[in-house]
């Protein structure tokens, strides 16, 4: 899923090439992508775009007479800049060109929301704290503010803004903190850590982010970064320490980590494995490369 260094990238992107621009009209090939009826889209149409900003993980694009089309790429949902092609969920068509969106696979998790002004947007946005304009203080009180580990409240859209599985992978890897730490148990200097690698991972990725594009519409937008520490990188040595990138598996999402630099080298549990080996559960890495041989023979 897009998250916040890839959306600001293609905010920057769309105010560069919609600022000013007439909105002509959208065609929408998929039943399932417009989540609203009130205000219509004949609303939109013919509207000139003056804002055109991040909410969370949406983009929410600001007509003149005040409303919103409001995008969620969601996990597989993409933008490019160009005409409509067969596979094209839908494509909006502006006085300077034409914004394609396209989604993977079968599930259509896409949204489109048309929402009438700001009270319209702040009922879409889940309130989550914007990490880059708040203080430490402020940074440290959310995140104590509910005892959970600290992968599910870095992801949690409604204490942070824009984090999603990732960068909350890289942000715990420069912290040196454990993702099944719990929130409440921290130190005030760990605290501090997070909230340092929370800021240095989000503008470093979307200082990258926006280097790569080179002024360019961001095309490759993608959750599997070369040059991430740790996310979708199992097995794969730690660029701080060579030891092997272990995970977590919960549903279709993974966590990643060092168990090193994070755990101490304690391997944490995976939900698949530990059924597997139940009481044999391995301590460390090593010990489970060589219950994992033992087993495939």
């Amino acid at each position: 899923m897009p998250e916040l260094p890839d959306v600001t990238v293609y905010v920057e992107a769309l105010r560069e090439r919609i600022g000013g621009q007439t909105f002509r009209r959208a065609l929408i090939r998929s039943p399932f992508l417009l989540r609203s009826v009130d205000p219509p889209m004949s609303a939109a149409e013919n509207q000139i775009v003056r804002k055109v900003r991040r909410v969370g993980k949406r983009i929410a694009i600001g007509l003149e007479n005040d409303v919103w089309l409001v995008l969620h790429l969601m996990i597989a949902g993409r933008l490019h800049w160009r005409a409509a092609g067969k596979n094209a969920l839908a494509t909006f068509e502006f006085s300077s060109g034409s914004l394609q969106l396209t989604e993977a696979g079968t599930q259509h998790r896409a949204a489109l929301h048309l929402v009438q002004g700001e009270d319209g947007l702040r009922a879409l946005d889940p309130g989550g704290l914007e990490v880059l304009e708040a203080t430490a203080g402020e940074f440290g009180r959310v995140l104590q503010s509910e005892n959970h580990t600290l992968k599910r409240s870095l992801t949690d859209p409604r204490l942070f803004s824009g984090i999603g599985n990732a960068y909350s992978d890289e942000i715990l890897h420069r912290a040196k903190l454990s993702p099944v730490a719990l929130s409440q148990r921290l130190s005030a200097a760990d605290v501090d850590h997070l909230y340092a690698a929370v800021r240095e991972v989000l503008v470093e990725w979307t200082d990258r982010l926006r280097a790569d594009t080179g002024g360019k519409f961001p095309e490759k937008v993608t959750a599997f970064r070369e040059g991430m520490a740790v996310h979708g990188r199992f097995k794969l040595p730690c660029p701080r320490c060579g030891a092997k990138v272990q995970r977590i598996r919960y549903a279709a999402n993974e966590t990643n980590y060092c168990p090193e630099c994070q755990t101490g080298g304690k391997l944490l549990a995976d939900r698949s494995l530990s059924r597997l080996l139940r009481e044999d559960w391995p301590r460390t890495p090593d010990e489970l490369d060589l219950k994992l041989e033992r087993t495939s023979r």
